[in-house]
């Protein structure tokens, strides 16, 4: 055995340890360096290009950016900072320009004195979106001079070169880029994906104005960032669909040691807790030490004020955290030196001194707007108080919802039609409405690994609801003991019984607004079951098209056409619309919608970076106010299609 792996092997030797020069490295394997290669990748170029600008408006010597989409779909990214130095840097012999878009780990943030923070503590930035470029070009602006180079991926084309005669007064830096097409599965950048981005820079960089332009042709838009309130208006912005329960935001500001420390809060009417945290304006989605901090800095300074002021008797329990951060929109934002992230994906900050910092500016400052606001105060504890009744009511509801064991399965609620095969990697769910769709699935599904939960009508909205009441709806409770999970603290992914979570809805207006409902549901209390793909959309047929006793299903309107064209457009043609999944008689459902060899779905994808924004439009579209709603479907109405009305 082992002489045949020796003699059929290539051989295996020095030779064989592969040497990747500059930036071959990156090409080679970008996943490294950007995440991926799909559009999120694709969008990363900018963002590390908008970092280094933004770097330079945290040092002080920034307060203008302008982001392009120019007409061939290249980028442009234009700072009035310092310009990257161009004199010659002494260990590489090159210009320091040169040496930032050609090396890795170069740059003016690794204790050189260039800056006291930064975003992009790897110095990987650049030299990667010059590497994943099919050209790059940099202007820097200098002491009256225009200097210039270019690149074609990652490779000098011209030395730096001063190319004009400018204002002496002119400064900054101008970059602009093609992402190679050999490299990205898409090279087309989505606008909208750009702005939420240039937003949440903007508001997290206070007095930064940024500026956002699409020049591709039918399509040019402008919108301008400039937030002199920095992350205060942060938090109006994602209070704008709730009402929020006091007038003013609530702003902690503060240094201890090499930590710069930011908060700002404010409650609403809402039952949830929207905080997100921030390192350098790097978003923290796992948060870290500083969001500790300001939790623990929350908990203590609102009980000793409760305490303090006879709002809590002696004789009752302290308020948790999370009763205290029931309706709570924050923006937790920290400054430091030397920023110590656990895993490559910066995603949650380690810092043991940052914890210590962000409590005690937090706790401090608190206390005195407390004092000072004794009337906000009290609407804040009422509602932590009520919270914490419904807390505990909640609590008893989840009892009912904890898993069953093996030998109860067959009493699962919610005229659950569960699979045969135990095995949860083999299993999918389908989530129908009504009786009548139900019935159809349960007869066309494979018994083996599908399983049928119908639903009677619209479930609660849970966006509108506390927990109490959210746990005793019944058809909530089917879902939470059907999947096996649990929600909340009590959530364990390992316990999941079905890999697949299928909502199959129908096609119209009403199926399209329980679809949300139920998505609603998994995202505020399930999210992980989002972030790890088990959550699916079925896409059952829209039409029926019967010519000689042939059939064929369409799925949309250029499906249903290019069909028709096919097939001829005469009076032959038998065309049916489907307004539910009832319409259906099992076999049809089984092959259209079900059979996993021909069945369309949609996987339900969450990007944890854009939480914000995703928090804001559930609240939006599930939310009490009208008007944000409003706003959003005059915005969003040219984008709907196979709408029934």
């Amino acid at each position: 055995m082992s002489e045949e792996r020796i003699t059929s092997g290539a051989e295996y030797g020095a030779d064989q340890i592969q040497i990747l020069e500059g930036l071959e490295a990156v090409r080679k394997r970008p996943g490294m360096y950007i995440g991926s290669t799909s559009e999120k990748g694709l969008h990363h170029l900018v963002y590390e290009i908008v970092d280094n600008a933004i770097d330079e408006a945290l040092a002080g010597y920034c307060d203008h950016i302008e982001v392009d989409i120019l007409e061939d779909n290249s980028i442009r990214v234009v700072d009035n900072g310092r310009g990257i130095p161009v004199g010659i840097n002494s260990k590489a012999g090159l210009p320091a320009v040169e040496v930032v878009f050609t090396m890795l780990h170069a740059g003016g943030k690794f204790g050189g004195g260039g800056y006291k923070v930064s975003g992009g503590l790897h110095g990987v930035g650049a030299s990667v979106v010059n590497a994943l470029s099919q050209w790059l070009e940099v202007d820097i602006f200098h002491k009256g001079e225009l200097y210039r180079q270019r690149y074609e991926r990652g490779h000098v084309i011209y030395p730096l070169k001063v190319v004009d005669q400018i204002d002496p007064a002119l400064t900054g830096t101008e970059v602009r880029f093609l992402p190679d097409p050999q490299v990205f599965e898409t090279t087309i950048f989505d606008y909208d994906i750009l702005k939420q981005r240039m937003r949440e820079m903007a508001f997290l960089t206070k007095g930064l104005k940024i500026v956002l332009k699409d020049l591709r042709p039918d399509q040019e838009k402008e919108d301008t960032f400039h937030y002199e309130g920095g992350i205060s208006e942060y938090v109006e912005y994602l209070n704008k669909s709730k009402e929020p329960l006091y007038p003013d935001v609530i702003y902690c500001e503060g240094q201890r040691g090499d930590v710069l420390v930011e908060a700002a809060m404010q409650h609403n009417d809402s039952y949830n807790e929207g905080i997100y945290s921030f390192v350098n304006n790097i978003n923290t989605p796992e948060g870290g030490t500083h969001l500790v901090g300001f939790r623990a800095a929350l908990t203590k300074t609102f009980n000793d004020y409760a305490r303090k002021n006879k709002l809590l008797k002696d004789s009752d329990q302290n308020l948790s955290g999370e009763d205290i951060r029931e309706g709570l929109a924050a923006i937790v934002s920290i400054k430091i030196s030397e920023p110590q992230f656990e895993g490559q994906t910066k995603q949650k900050l380690g810092n043991s001194e940052a914890r210590s910092a962000v409590d005690s500016v937090v706790s401090e400052q608190l206390t005195y707007y407390l004092e000072q606001n004794p009337s906000v105060a009290k609407v804040i504890c009422e509602k932590s108080i009520l919270a914490q009744r419904a807390r505990e009511a909640a609590r008893k509801a989840r009892d009912l919802t904890r898993r069953k064991s093996a030998l109860e399965t067959m009493s699962l609620p919610g005229k659950l039609a569960d699979c045969s095969d135990k095995d949860p990697m083999n299993c999918e769910i389908f989530i129908v409405e009504g009786d009548s769709a139900g019935g159809s699935a349960k007869t066309a599904r494979s018994r083996a690994t599908q399983a049928i939960l119908p639903l009677r009508g619209k479930i609660l909205n849970v966006e509108k609801a506390r927990l109490d009441r959210i746990l005793g709806n019944e058809e909530i409770r089917a879902m939470i003991t059907a999947f096996g999970t649990g929600i909340h603290e009590d959530f364990d992914i390992e316990k999941l019984r079905y890999n697949k979570i299928i909502i199959m809805t129908d096609a119209d207006v009403d199926g399209a607004h329980i679809a949300t409902l139920l998505l609603t549901f998994l995202y505020r209390f399930m999210p992980e079951l989002i972030k790890q793909g088990h959550v699916y959309l079925a896409q059952p047929p829209l039409y029926k098209i019967e010519k000689n006793r042939k059939v064929w299903y369409a799925y949309n309107d250029a499906e249903l056409n290019n069909i028709l064209v096919e097939i001829g457009r005469d009076s032959n043609n038998k065309i049916q619309r489907y307004k539910g999944l009832g319409e259906m008689d099992a076999s049809q459902l089984w092959e259209t919608t079900m059979d996993p060899d021909n069945r369309i779905l949609l996987r339900v994808n969450m990007d944890e970076d854009s939480r914000s924004e995703l928090d804001l439009t559930f609240d939006t579209l599930m939310g009490d106010r009208v008007e944000p709603r409003k706003q959003f479907i005059e915005a969003n109405a040219k984008y709907v299609t196979n709408l029934d009305v």
